[in-house]
């Protein structure tokens, strides 16, 4: 039985990702590292702290103490901290937003990134161009922040979380060929936006999930 440590900035998430572990990899041992401090620093300071720094790798280490084959980083915000991490553990670190975003390259051009932090629009707008790269593909990146979506969410008010995506998707709608979705709390907003725009919608948890799957099965896991 393989071990998957999840390690989370925030709580918004844990409840979807363990239910598509469930569903796609029912099983496997899931572990949770939830550290909601994470995301409050990173939105005060406008950056990942050297102090985010340290205690995502320490985590990242505590992940592998506990046996697992895999490390699941969850956050879009902290994904360039995944990728040097990478070098210094010996056990694959898997991004959960890596293959939506190769996915997304390989099918449009004109890529729209939507995001309700600044603090993940960037992170995620520069994964995008370097998936981009890797692949060979030449793509335009459009950003688009819903202010104000994340703190609705934050305030329990998902209507108003999901209208102000809404919004921010449908005033970039003629401008792009599809649209990725920063973070992994906006997932819920996929259909309806791809109904609403007519456009593509990449998000990260299911494709994130299906990209460890794939991993363990690369390892022999089954």
């Amino acid at each position: 039985m393989a071990t998957i440590a999840a390690v989370y900035t925030a709580s918004a998430i844990v409840d979807s990702i363990r239910g598509l572990f469930a569903e796609i990899l029912p099983g496997c041992r899931l572990i949770n590292i939830v550290d909601d401090s994470l995301i409050q620093d990173v939105i005060r300071e406008g950056y990942v702290t050297p102090a985010v720094s340290k205690r995502l790798f320490y985590y990242y280490s505590a992940g592998k103490e506990t046996g697992a084959q895999v490390i699941f980083n969850t956050c879009s915000s902290v994904g360039e901290i995944a990728d040097l991490a990478r070098k210094f553990f010996d056990i694959p670190i898997v991004k959960i937003d890596e293959s939506m975003a190769s996915q997304a390259v390989q099918s449009a051009n004109k890529i729209g990134v939507l995001a309700t932090l600044p603090t993940t629009l960037a992170p995620t707008v520069k994964l995008v161009k370097t998936q981009a790269a890797q692949a060979g593909q030449s793509v335009s990146v459009v950003e688009g922040l819903a202010k104000g979506a994340f703190e609705a969410l934050l305030a329990k008010n998902s209507e108003r979380h999901d209208q102000l995506i809404l919004e921010a998707a449908e005033g970039l709608a003629n401008r792009v060929d599809a649209f990725v979705l920063a973070q992994g709390s906006m997932a819920r907003m996929e259909e309806t936006l791809a109904k609403c725009t007519g456009k593509p919608v990449y998000s990260s948890p299911r494709s994130g999930v299906l990209a460890v799957k794939a991993l363990l099965e690369q390892m022999g896991y089954k």
